[in-house]
């Protein structure tokens, strides 16, 4: 269960929450230009972008849930079980790329959605899982930069690629049925809403809000599909970095998952366990935990990015507070 928003204003902001009911070894991790990325039935990459996103570190390889390059191209992963489907089989036609190595293979060699849609017409997702005991996740993507969005995903149909122009991915069901789905939401309206019911006199909203009713409330993958989409579509903020920001972060707090709301079939609570948004034109890496409410940020270009060695922060998780006396 999570949710990724792509929000442009004056700068590109791409983010999503990471809901889970169970703690990931996670940091934001940036994998400078010259740290070889190995794929296991390609090429290694010796020099290649920038990236900077959450990642759990395995055997000195980093597993990015989401990053950006250095250019502003984004991406993230999220769950797609049930419907995700990773060949058994090699294409001798393609390039064969299993899907932890995906954010690597896109982000290091392209600078835009046109070059990553070039990228991913040679691509062929194939089941090989990292070792044994990192199996591989059913995952589907959301790709963006400032021209837009798209949804990657691969299914028993083949690898399908469409276009995202709501800006919003969830979980299950497919993309195109949330695209559908949507139809059902189009008399939501963020103003003052008029009476459609009848021509009966006396009929008139008792508050505020009203134009809204109906919005679902839930956290399913759909409700939360049509939920971020509605605010981020009627979304209105100043253009600066620092309200582009906030208004980011509320995007995302309206989808969040609180503790004990939701369980999973083993009875444990889910929870949005980390909430990020980067700043793709600055390179500008910001998050909150479920435990630290206050933004930590982490700046792309302060680092040396010609080195061949990661650079791991861990997360801040203990609540800080600005103490006012």
């Amino acid at each position: 269960m999570c949710t990724s928003i792509a929000m442009k204003t004056n700068d590109f902001y791409f983010g999503r929450t990471m809901d889970l009911d169970y703690e990931l070894n996670t940091s934001v991790v940036i994998t400078p230009r010259n740290y070889p990325i190995a794929f296991r039935r390609s090429r290694v990459l010796r020099r290649h972008n920038a990236i900077i996103g959450m990642a759990s570190v395995v055997d000195g390889y980093p597993l990015y849930a989401e990053a950006v390059n250095e250019k502003g191209l984004c991406m993230a992963a999220l769950n797609f079980p049930d419907n995700a489907y990773y060949s058994p089989k090699e294409d001798p036609r393609k390039t064969n790329v299993s899907p932890f190595e995906l954010i690597h293979w896109v982000l290091g060699q392209c600078d835009s959605l046109e070059e990553t849609r070039r990228l991913l017409d040679s691509t062929h997702l194939v089941n090989i899982p990292f070792d044994n005991k990192v199996p591989l996740t059913p995952l589907h993507w959301h790709i963006a930069d400032p021209t837009g969005s798209v949804t990657l995903e691969n299914t028993d149909s083949g690898l399908n690629l469409y276009n995202n122009p709501v800006g919003v991915l969830t979980n299950n069901p497919a993309f195109q049925f949330q695209l559908t789905n949507l139809c059902q939401y189009m008399n939501l309206v963020s103003g003052y809403p008029k009476n459609c019911f009848s021509s009966l006199d006396g009929i008139a909203p008792f508050g505020q809000g009203l134009g809204s009713f109906g919005l679902p409330g839930d956290y399913s993958p759909s409700s939360r599909f049509v939920k971020a989409s509605y605010l981020l579509l009627n979304s209105v903020c100043a253009p600066d970095d620092a309200s582009s920001l906030s208004q980011f972060f509320h995007l995302l707090d309206s989808v969040s998952i609180v503790r004990g709301s939701v369980l999973s079939q083993d009875e444990n609570c889910d929870a949005t366990t980390y909430a990020c948004c980067v700043n793709a034109t600055r390179g500008v890496y910001y998050y909150k935990t479920y435990g630290n409410s206050q933004f930590t940020a982490v700046n792309l270009r302060h680092e040396n990015l010609d080195t061949d060695l990661l650079r791991i922060f861990p997360l801040a998780v203990s609540q800080q507070i600005a103490w006012a006396n």
